[in-house]
């Protein structure tokens, strides 16, 4: 056994190297990313913060890809036809790697990446599997999406846990977020929108220069170049910012697109910039606090220049449904239990309930449940401050529609994309087609009785937390009787609810 470890592991592979330049280099406005043909042998990383493209062999030419676990760690080696190592490091706590795809696997060493791309899924899988093998051989803790080492961020990315100073020195990261990405892209309503508001208002973009904050995949760089930028700074972390200067350059955009890498507050734009492209929504507009980063970069924005989205319009109405209400209560029906496995846990029965309330509801409803026309709330963002978002309230007062129980508040967001030439919207309301974003529902704690023509009264209150996201205060009273209600809820922690669709079966809506 111990002689079949110490085996090489041959795969055939194309390899892409993103090789990082000088930080002075970074400082030139304008500079573009230069493609090297040349292979290039680093044995020693350099440290600063920009990435050039670089093509190991040719896009036709396959090298040798050998997998072997050496005395101390485990060892990478690429090799040519001749037999000549091009590329060689040692498996450490400091390699990063991911999936890209269905054949391909991007591993990272300080400022260095490589793009491996195998022959075959097959071929993708076995060396996925051998490396995380001899990780856990090494280190005892394996790098798997799904581990249980692993935890998933505020945007639903699997992450893995990073190594402390105690911990085994063999060891590695595993991102994975282009299933998220993905799940993006396919919103139609969201894309569509996007291309059209700046392709509507082409005069705005031409020959413009573009910020891009937190681009993703990029999606929104590359509408801006179609309506005629001349230039993008496209703002991402890691990881996903190495996929996105992949894309940048399989699309031949490296002169037009430009990736900064890292977060909005830590990256430095080269120039001021005649628009800021963003999608910095989260539910009900305001969860993950993108927002905040959408409106630091106004810093970078030329006086009179413009903000794609313009203003946001936050709307909720009260709502009844005692299905909902029923079925959100039994949820904790299980902790009613007097003798599981011989044990009562109906002491806790009374606290699951109030966790259970304490989460919003995401998912989506038909519009006649509404008890009355929606109240909005309205934020600028060419004019709201960072510190404008860390509590918002929200008066209201409604005028029933009809008589029945409210059982709670019902929330959604409209943006505008406001342009020159035109102001294209896009609605996340039960109106309109569906979005990754759904709509919200804060059950009130108890129902509230109400009658046709009487009104609703009280006051939402958003107050910003540790958690990224927001603390939900609701109080409302029914004016003409004096019956109150309220509840308070955690936005970072809602419930995901799953219905029957028109197939009979059920549809899960999570998180994005």
């Amino acid at each position: 056994m111990e002689k079949k470890s110490e085996e090489l592991l041959a795969f055939s592979v194309r390899v892409f190297t993103l090789q990082e330049e000088e930080e002075e280099r970074m400082e030139t406005p304008g500079e573009e990313v230069q493609v090297q043909e040349e292979v290039q042998v680093q044995e020693e990383m350099s440290t600063q913060p920009m990435l050039t493209v670089c093509r190991e062999g040719g896009a036709e030419q396959e090298l040798t890809l050998l997998l072997s676990p050496g005395e101390q760690a485990q060892q990478l080696t690429v090799q040519d036809v001749n037999r000549a190592s091009v590329f060689r490091f040692t498996v450490s706590k400091e390699m990063e790697c991911c999936q890209v795809g269905g054949q391909s696997f991007l591993v990272t060493v300080g400022n260095q990446s490589l793009l491996l791309q195998f022959k075959t899924t097959t071929d993708m899988k076995s060396f996925k599997r051998l490396l995380k093998r001899s990780d856990d051989d090494e280190a005892g803790k394996g790098c798997t999406e799904g581990d249980q080492g692993g935890h998933k961020d505020a945007e639903g990315c699997q992450t893995r846990v990073p190594r402390t100073e105690d911990g085994p020195a063999q060891g590695y990261q595993f991102h994975s977020c282009l299933s998220q990405h993905q799940n993006l892209l396919q919103d139609s309503p969201r894309i569509t929108t996007y291309q059209r508001c700046m392709l509507l208002n082409e005069g705005d973009f031409r020959d413009k220069v573009v910020l891009d904050v937190s681009c993703g995949s990029g999606i929104l760089s590359f509408f801006a170049v179609q309506a005629g930028a001349t230039r993008v700074y496209a703002v991402e972390s890691n990881p996903m910012a190495k996929y996105t200067k992949i894309l940048v350059q399989n699309n031949c955009l490296t002169e037009q697109i430009r990736v900064l890498e890292g977060r909005l507050e830590e990256v430095s734009c080269p120039e001021m910039v005649d628009i800021i492209v963003s999608e910095p929504m989260g539910y009900m507009l305001l969860n993950l606090k993108l927002m905040e980063s959408f409106l630091h970069a106004r810093k970078w924005l030329k006086p009179n220049g413009l903000m794609f989205p313009s203003y946001g319009d936050i709307h909720l109405a009260p709502f009844s449904d005692e299905h909902l209400y029923f079925e959100h209560c039994g949820r904790a029906s299980f902790w009613q239990q007097r003798s599981f496995y011989g044990v009562n846990l109906s002491a806790l029965h009374s606290a699951t309930m109030d966790e259970f309330f304490r989460q919003p509801i995401v998912d989506t409803f038909d519009v006649p449940i509404l008890m009355a026309r929606s109240v909005r709330h309205c934020i600028n963002f060419m004019e709201a401050k960072e510190e404008d978002l860390q509590r918002v309230e929200i008066p209201f007062v409604f005028t029933l529609m009809q008589s029945g129980l409210v059982h709670g508040l019902a929330f959604w967001f409209d943006v505008a994309y406001a342009g020159s030439k035109s102001t294209v919207w896009l609605s996340t309301a039960p109106t309109e087609p569906l979005t990754r974003w759904y709509q919200v529902r804060c059950l009130l704690q108890t129902p509230l009785f109400a009658k046709l023509g009487q009104t609703l009264s009280g006051r939402v209150l958003l107050v910003a937390n540790n958690r990224q996201s927001y603390d939900i205060n609701i109080t409302a009273i029914v004016d003409q009787s004096g019956f109150r209600s309220g509840n308070v809820l955690d936005l970072s922690n809602p419930f995901f609810r799953s219905w029957p669709n028109t197939h009979g079966t059920h549809q899960l809506w999570v998180a994005v």
